[in-house]
């Protein structure tokens, strides 16, 4: 009966604290709320004031995934100031695939103040197209309000102006400067500035390759503004073109007569190997003409040293008789003596 009794005492007292128990978790509980309640007090206070309310759920739900929920309610209530209602979530859901929710909200503010259709979705996707171009979707929206100019040729490239050369062969150096603004419905995807740099310069070409005459260009640079503006460069780009001024219009160098001096003499290195292949060719034929001649005297040479052999052969077949012989030694002394007197004759004359 003791262990019974004993087990009952025990009973008894847990079930005497057991309230204390429960009262001391309850504390702890209530504790670790009014801390975290704490922490987002301010946060929730600043919201409700403002009357863009956020609930604690909504607060404690972006801490727990490591939202800034501090950024996210203040530009929320940037937004609802500015008369646009964004939810926590939509600014949330930004936030989590990598986008400013910041620029966003200003961008939208802006285009809003300025009557520029730009939806929350579209300022979305313009920030996250822009986000490795080093841009912001507030630069595109401020662009779209107050146009910017782009120098063409970009200066940053070492080249301040394009050179075009007229139908005359005059060449012209033009610099021009383009007011564009941002087409909001066409930026994300479309060209960059670098494009339009490109194509106004390809339309300042054509312009000036088409006049008749550098004096032409000089003389109505507008021209050139016309064309390119009529050729639609704007197209398929984030830009649109609202005017394209000639700034600088000044004459190169006869770029016509400088070819045609090069193609000149190009045609007369031309005309000079020719005629060192001919030159070059003639001597080799004489020099073949020499061998031959040569080669003939050899064979007269031979041909001359097989007489004696013949004489002799004619002395022992009885065919020449001595004084025959004796006959063709004075006719060669005679053909000698007077071959030597021509000589003789020939370089007197040359010496007179």
């Amino acid at each position: 009966m003791a262990p019974s009794s004993y087990d009952d005492k025990v009973t008894a007292t847990i079930m005497e604290y057991l309230p204390y128990i429960f009262l001391g978790i309850a504390g702890i509980l209530s504790f670790a709320l009014f801390i975290l309640l704490l922490k987002f007090f301010k946060t929730w206070l600043r919201a409700w004031l403002a009357n863009a309310k956020v609930s604690w759920a909504s607060l404690i739900g972006m801490w727990l995934r490591k939202v800034p929920y501090s950024g996210i309610t203040d530009s929320r209530v940037t937004a609802v100031k500015a008369g646009l209602e964004f939810t926590t979530d939509q600014l949330e859901a930004h936030f989590l695939a990598g986008g400013d929710v910041t620029n966003v909200v200003l961008a939208c503010i802006a285009a809003n103040k300025a009557e520029i259709n730009l939806t929350y979705d579209r300022a979305c996707a313009i920030d996250l197209a822009t986000k490795d171009t080093g841009k912001t979707v507030l630069e595109a929206v401020r662009t779209s309000i107050n146009p910017k100019v782009i120098d063409c040729p970009n200066p940053a490239t070492g080249v301040t102006k394009i050179t075009a050369v007229a139908k005359d062969g005059i060449g012209v150096n033009v610099r021009a400067r383009v007011t564009v603004r941002t087409n909001l419905a066409r930026f994300v995807g479309g060209a960059t500035e670098e494009t339009i740099i490109a194509r106004v310069g390809e339309g300042i070409v054509t312009s000036v390759g088409s006049a008749s005459s550098y004096k032409a260009v000089l003389e109505n640079p507008d021209n050139i503004s016309k064309l390119v503006l009529g050729k639609g460069v704007d197209s398929s780009t984030a830009f649109e073109i609202l005017s394209i001024d000639i700034a600088d219009v000044d004459v190169a160098d006869n770029v016509g007569a400088r070819l045609q001096t090069e193609q000149a003499e190009a045609d007369k290195q031309v005309a000079q190997a020719k005629a060192e292949m001919r030159r070059a060719a003639a001597v080799a034929s004489e020099q073949e003409m020499a061998a031959r001649t040569q080669e003939m005297r050899a064979k007269v040479v031979e041909a001359e040293a097989e007489v004696p052999l013949a004489i002799a052969t004619a002395f022992r077949a009885g065919n020449l008789g001595i004084m025959d012989y004796i006959k063709y030694q004075n006719v060669r002394a005679d053909t000698q003596m007077r071959q030597s007197i021509a000589e003789d004759d020939h370089e007197e004359n040359d010496t007179l």
